[in-house]
């Protein structure tokens, strides 16, 4: 399964700081229930249990669920758990069962994105909210460029597959939520960034990506099978130094644009 291939908890290290800054923008107050939906190995699931709310993670990936539930307990936070779930069908939890439903970066890619946008709506309190992080298609920043220049060394899709950029486009968010019986006004969008923090050089962190994250593993299986290892290495090296800030502490900076969706249920 994709999002068990490599090791997801070595590239969620760049993503800690901002995971952070995510979750203390999202309002939290204790005791609040949090449903964090893809949520890896605790990314914003943990900092949203640190802010004092009762936080279920959910994933489709064992291993992340496991090292999620090994970070909370390190942490001694006793009001965050992870266990194994899929978005577009979240049949163990209950009706109107969260305050808050957060995904970062997770529900985007569910297979059925009207299943998921339903789901999520389901479980959420009347009066709750719901809020998304989603990439852009087309953004220059790192992420979509990433996804843009490894999706054509992929072979097609099955029929019926539809992107997970979609989620990126306002009218597609707008519609789905529609259907899972949320009105037009209830839905806002708001472009964010969110940062990347690696200790090391820009090409250190292309390293890890091709090294230990199942999509960029993937894209280099494939271009590998194709002769174009040489070629996807010197574009991906152009695209992260463009996009890279580095500090003098030997930390590579990488501010990347994202869709917040933010849904009042």
């Amino acid at each position: 399964m994709l999002w068990e291939k490599g090791d997801f908890t070595r590239i969620a290290v760049s993503n800690r700081q901002s995971g952070e800054a995510f979750a203390q923008s999202l309002g939290i107050t204790e005791g609040m229930r949090v449903l964090d939906l893809g949520c890896g190995d605790g990314s914003t699931a943990i900092p949203e249990a640190q802010l004092g709310a009762e936080v279920l993670g959910v994933d489709i990936a064992t291993n992340l669920v496991a090292a999620g539930n090994r970070r909370a307990e390190a942490l001694g936070l006793t009001n965050c758990h992870f266990q194994e779930g899929d978005a577009c069908d979240l049949h163990e939890l209950a009706n109107e069962s969260f305050d808050l439903t957060v995904t970062m970066f997770g529900a985007m890619f569910a297979p059925k994105p009207y299943d998921a946008a339903k789901e999520m709506v389901r479980v959420t309190k009347k009066g709750g909210k719901i809020v998304m992080g989603n990439w852009i298609p087309g953004d220059p920043t790192l992420v979509s460029q990433i996804i843009r220049i490894t999706s054509g060394l992929m072979p097609p899709p099955p029929a019926g597959f539809v992107s997970p950029m979609t989620w990126g486009i306002e009218g597609h968010v707008i519609d789905r939520f529609a259907q899972a019986g949320i009105s037009a006004e209830n839905v806002s969008f708001a472009k964010d960034t969110f940062t990347f923090h690696h200790t090391g050089t820009p090409s250190g962190y292309l390293n890890e990506l091709r090294n230990y994250f199942g999509p960029m593993m993937n894209a280099f299986e494939a271009a590998e099978k194709m002769g174009r290892t040489q070629e996807l290495q010197q574009e991906l090296e152009a695209l992260v130094a463009h996009c890279s800030q580095s500090s003098s502490e030997g930390i590579t900076i990488i501010p990347t644009t994202f869709l917040r969706v933010t849904v009042l249920v």
